[in-house]
């Protein structure tokens, strides 16, 4: 407990006079780690760095950088109980939800290696004769990527392993909550990589500003909530391009035609599992009239039979919040709703042990323009708001300011088409979970979820590369 794990900054590892400790939100006198905090003076190297190390990384064979990446992708896989542990010690994360996460993020890294042996350019033929025009495709540069607590290892995963697929030179910054999974993905990239291509830089929102705001990058990835990602657009220098992956305020759509246990299935994962501490989490269940009382009975049935606890328990259904902070929102908006008129059907207790815990929550008797129905809990809260039809349901799905997923259950094709074509999001599910998405293909939404463009898959490169129009004469 003695050791400070430092900062990858400079090429080499570096310590500094400040240090966050890391606390295990299951047991919060379980200090995980002491992480150091890197200085404004720390960023400043660590964009020099990164810029006199981008160009050689760039300089090296397609092949060449897809072999590093392969090989960080065979490490963060044959550590995965290792690393999952440890994500769930300091995030709160189940186990059962910790494992798929670090296989995600060795599939992300394998996939973005293939990448860049794939990423090509265009030939196309000029309006003048004797001239030859080429698109081709360069690295943004120097790219500073902000990450969330809520998924520690694969969202700095899906940020870092496009970025360096594409030749850009990578600086990452997780969330001061959750710097254990972030340093020892530090640790591995930086095995296999060239020396300055990755650094690491922690540190609270005084180190992500330093970074975001810094005139020598190019371009900034961020996720996290709606209120700093506005801040990052507002503060980044006007030639960095921005990216951002913001809140969700998601509906979850049952019909009265829905396969009932299968929807509740649904809503019980997406609303609740990770603790509803995530952007694509289920916060709104749209009713139809009709399967209102059968869906209740039935969800309510299972909410009670989901186990709350320490997050390395194998048993573990629900873990606990990421801190005293957020359970003390969470537990606010449980005021809220019911000072709304909204009715608390269950759960919403706080639970006992030294963890920061509470039993999953199901209001019903809500209203769309309610505040629990039009801002972000970001926990397991989960309303319900009956409708009489499928146009009020999607009318209401798309009543927020938010617009990243939404998901519908239902057997008709009419339904599902009703839905495609009327709904305002980045993504959409029938007959499936808001939650769970595939990583070769877009990520991102509309309005206020998402600015810039898309995440993941072949979208990615959209960001993390710029074009250049060659012209040649013969």
């Amino acid at each position: 407990m003695n050791r400070v794990f430092e900062n990858l900054i400079g090429g080499g590892w570096r310590g500094s006079g400040d240090a966050i400790n890391n606390m295990n939100p299951s047991n919060p006198s379980d200090v995980v780690g002491r992480y150091a905090v890197a200085s404004a003076a720390d960023v400043d190297d660590a964009v020099v760095t990164a810029r006199a190390a981008q160009h050689a990384w760039w300089a090296l064979t397609p092949q060449d950088r897809a072999d590093r990446l392969e090989a960080v992708a065979a490490e963060l896989a044959a550590r995965r109980e290792e690393l999952a542990r440890q994500l769930s010690r300091e995030e709160g994360k189940t186990l059962r939800e910790a494992r798929p996460e670090i296989t995600k993020a060795a599939h992300v890294f394998r996939f973005y290696a293939g990448e860049a042996i794939r990423m090509s350019g265009e030939h196309v033929a000029s309006i003048r004769p004797g001239i030859d025009v080429d698109v081709i495709r360069r690295p943004l540069g120097v790219v500073a990527l902000i990450t969330p607590w809520n998924f520690p290892l694969s969202i700095p995963a899906w940020k870092s392993a496009p970025a360096l697929a594409y030749g850009n030179a990578v600086i990452l910054k997780p969330s001061e909550l959750t710097n254990a999974s972030a340093w020892s993905l530090a640790e591995i990239v930086n095995r296999h990589l060239s020396s300055g291509v990755f650094q690491l830089a922690m540190g609270d929102g005084r180190t992500g500003a330093a970074l975001a705001s810094h005139a020598g990058i190019d371009g900034v990835s961020f996720t996290g909530s709606v209120a700093t990602g506005r801040r990052i657009a507002e503060t980044a220098p006007p030639h960095v391009r921005v990216q951002l992956e913001m809140g969700g305020k998601n509906a979850l759509i049952v019909m009265e035609d829905a396969d009932i246990p299968k929807a509740v299935d649904a809503a019980v994962k997406g609303a609740f599992f990770s603790t509803g501490q995530r952007c694509t989490a289920s916060s709104r269940l749209i009713v139809h009239r009709a399967v209102k009382d059968r869906f209740l009975t039935q969800l309510v049935t299972a909410m009670s039979a989901l186990k709350v606890g320490d997050a390395l328990d194998e048993s573990t259904d629900i873990g606990p919040m990421i801190s005293q902070a957020q359970l003390d929102r969470v537990q606010d908006y449980l005021r809220i709703g019911r000072e709304e008129g909204a009715h608390l059907r269950h759960g919403g207790e706080r639970v006992e042990g030294k963890g920061w815990f509470m039993r999953p929550a199901l209001f019903v008797d809500t209203g769309s323009r309610q505040r629990i129905n039009q801002e972000e809990i970001f926990g397991p809260v989960a309303t319900i708001i009956e409708v009489d039809d499928i146009e009020a349901a999607i009318a209401i799905a798309n009543d927020t300011g938010f617009g990243l997923c939404a998901g519908i259950f239902t057997n008709s094709l009419g339904y599902a088409r009703a839905f495609r074509r009327g709904i305002v999001a980045g993504m959409a599910m029938v007959n499936l979970p808001t939650v769970g998405t595939d990583y070769h293909v877009p990520f991102g939404g509309v309005r206020s979820s998402s600015y810039g463009p898309r995440e993941k898959g072949f979208a990615a490169r959209e960001f993390f590369t710029t074009t250049m129009t060659f012209y040649t004469a013969a």
